[in-house]
């Protein structure tokens, strides 16, 4: 059984790992000319960051890879969330080098992004709903031991939920250290409940990512030295969405992820109104960049972001008591 120590230790291992990829990892994307370009449409005050190394995630990925075998605590549930993570961690990757590396500014198209995803995030819910004690049913935030059960429905709804929670991490990622300091705190939630719930693959698993994050924002945070790009972007969002799910908790994820969550509201509200009415309800979208426009400092947008992230999931964590 695992007990907070084995939590702290993996937390701490992963750190170190990260922290020593860093100096490894950053001059070699530099040499490689892997640096990312800045929109001219965005905030002036990021055009300083064109050329900063990105594809970073790999640093977060590696420092997963090698804390979590090193465990010894490997079984089928552990094997879905690395498949999770470096699937979509592929998908980023794939992404990232078309637009870094060939120099074709899109990337993957949208709609093979997508298939990838789908495919994913279908084998994820029929992995749960085959080998999971609930099935097809759904934990219930707020209402102590009730149960959604969606039946037939299930594979679509989190598929959906898998598929929007990962373009909603990857939308997070504009701001240095935001991506990476808001998931540190929902895996930290997550790794909290599993402990607590006896879920010592998930909980181990969310301590080695958590760790890397945090490790990953000695380089990331502002000014960043590198960027993690769709590669680690996604690849957190492909772990966050896994563990949700192994958890059967997916509807927990708008609550904790709350900042994800608006983020992506911000793209399609955005879209959607200037689409209709030729107006835009922001500044500039996602949500972040519109407080940049008002006037506020980048520091102080992922400072505010972080801190409510670490209420959302205080919230989640009465939502299941």
């Amino acid at each position: 059984m695992i007990e907070y120590i084995d939590i702290i230790r993996t937390i701490i291992i992963s750190f170190l790992i990260t922290l020593m990829l860093g100096p490894i990892v950053i001059p070699m994307l530099r040499r490689l000319n892997i640096g990312q370009s800045i929109r001219e449409e965005g905030p002036k005050s990021h055009m300083i960051k064109s050329g900063t190394p990105t594809m970073g995630g790999l640093i977060i990925i590696i420092a997963l890879l090698i804390t979590v075998f090193s465990s010894g605590l490997l079984n089928k549930d552990m094997y879905v969330l690395l498949l999770s993570t470096l699937g979509f961690g592929l998908i980023g990757f794939i992404d990232d080098y078309i637009k870094v590396v060939k120099r074709r500014n899109l990337g993957l198209k949208a709609y093979q992004k997508l298939i990838g995803q789908v495919v994913l995030a279908v084998i994820l819910a029929l992995y749960q709903s085959n080998t999971s004690a609930l099935g097809t049913k759904l934990i219930v935030p707020f209402m102590k031991e009730q149960y959604l059960d969606l039946g037939i429905f299930y594979v679509p709804f989190i598929a959906f939920v898998v598929v929007g929670t990962v373009n909603s991490v990857n939308l997070t990622d504009g701001l240095d250290g935001l991506a990476s300091g808001v998931t540190l705190i929902v895996l930290s939630f997550f790794g909290l409940i599993s402990l607590n719930w006896g879920m010592d693959n998930i909980s181990i698993f969310s301590a080695a990512l958590s760790g890397g994050c945090l490790g990953f924002l000695m380089h990331n945070a502002y000014p960043a030295k590198v960027f993690m790009g769709d590669t680690g972007s996604m690849a957190l969002g492909g772990a966050v969405s896994a563990i949700a799910i192994l958890l059967n908790l997916p509807l927990i994820i708008p609550i904790v992820g709350g900042i994800y969550f608006i983020e992506a509201l911000s793209v399609i509200i955005q879209v959607l109104s200037f689409k209709f009415t030729g107006k835009r309800v922001f500044l500039m979208s996602p949500l972040h960049h519109h407080f940049e426009h008002k006037g506020w400092k980048e520091t102080k947008v992922v400072a505010i972001f972080w801190s409510i992230t670490v209420l959302l999931c205080l919230i989640g964590v009465f939502a299941l008591n």
